[in-house]
């Protein structure tokens, strides 16, 4: 009797721990893309985006994606390994190995000592060299932080897109939200497309946009701004909350600063990996009272993946969340 009783009661205890990790693990995700890294960045997919100085930590890996790793995803290919390769290759190369041979090893101490003197030097030269590599090697790696696309500061007043939601161009490339002298610094690690003030104004307008439209559960400008596969985990996520009977608004989205990671093309693609950190008024509440089931934090730093056909305008392909 007494067995069969623990047994049901550890029973019920497991089923309600899985039920409330379930609720917990649900309601902790609020704003679009905020429970986890989803969405493709084309071949760089799996790949971990640059730091930049928004976001100068580490990236959380992709967890939901339609695009899944390759085989040995950026391994290089193992060397063929070849008889007489390696140090002897060398000693033969200079003519070396035939002396050696020749000579025997037990030709005198002279030929040993000989020989030792000339290990030593090309032990020294190999140490230069490596000096030498690891000196510009370091001298290319300098600048690359200084070479991003850099904003901070406050955003723009109203009377600017999104009722003055947003602040001017991403990445100091405007100085309001009326226009104003374009400053770019150096190009940064990698953009292979060319990222200028109007992409940078469109993926800070389209930062803004998707929020909005997720808190007010507006499934066709999700659609129109997000691929079909970011566009379905939204809808997911969309549904979660309808079946627990709450809704997720969200108001005032406010740039703060942002950098370009990288951007590149893929054929006829092109993708830019973004760096943004916003403010916003993030908070659940429940449908039928209107009562505030909790609120998130009010600021974030995500990287976002934004991508476009030749000549269309730029979607949301992935949302990063760092850490």
């Amino acid at each position: 009797m007494m067995t069969t009783f623990s047994r049901g009661r550890r029973t019920a205890l497991a089923f309600g721990l899985a039920a409330l990790m379930a609720v917990a693990s649900t309601a902790g995700e609020a704003r679009p893309g905020s429970g986890g890294s989803m969405g493709s960045r084309g071949s760089n997919t799996h790949s971990a985006p640059p730091p930049t100085a928004t976001a100068p930590g580490a990236v959380a890996p992709m967890q939901r994606s339609m695009t899944q790793p390759g085989p040995q995803m950026g391994a290089p290919a193992a060397p063929q390994r070849r008889f007489g390769g390696g140090f002897f290759a060398g000693l033969l190369g200079a003519g070396l190995l035939g002396a050696l041979i020749g000579g025997g090893f037990f030709g005198g101490l002279g030929g040993i000592a000989s020989f030792l003197g000339l290990l030593l030097q090309v032990g020294l030269l190999v140490g230069v060299v490596l000096l030498v590599v690891r000196f510009l090697r370091r001298r290319r790696e300098e600048p690359a932080m200084a070479g991003a696309y850099h904003r901070s500061g406050p955003a723009a007043g109203p009377g600017g897109p999104l009722g003055g939601g947003l602040g001017g161009g991403l990445g100091g490339l405007g100085a309001g939200l009326g226009g104003g002298a374009a400053r770019q610094a150096r190009p940064p690690q990698r953009d292979e497309v060319g990222i200028g003030p109007q992409d940078f104004d469109a993926f800070e307008r389209t930062l803004g946009q998707v929020q909005l439209a997720y808190g007010a559960e507006d499934a066709a400008t999700l659609r129109r701004l997000t691929t079909p596969e970011m566009f379905g985990y939204f809808s997911e996520e969309l549904r979660a909350n309808a079946a627990r009977g709450v809704v997720n608004k969200i108001a005032d989205v406010k740039l703060q600063q942002g950098d370009l990671a990288e951007a590149w093309r893929e054929g006829p693609v092109d993708y830019a990996t973004v760096a943004m950190r916003y403010t916003l008024r993030d908070a659940v509440i429940e449908r039928a009272s209107g009562r505030v089931v909790e609120t998130n934090p009010p600021e974030a730093t995500e990287i976002w993946t934004f991508l476009r056909e030749r000549g269309g305008q730029w979607v949301v392909s992935a949302i990063q969340q760092t850490r």
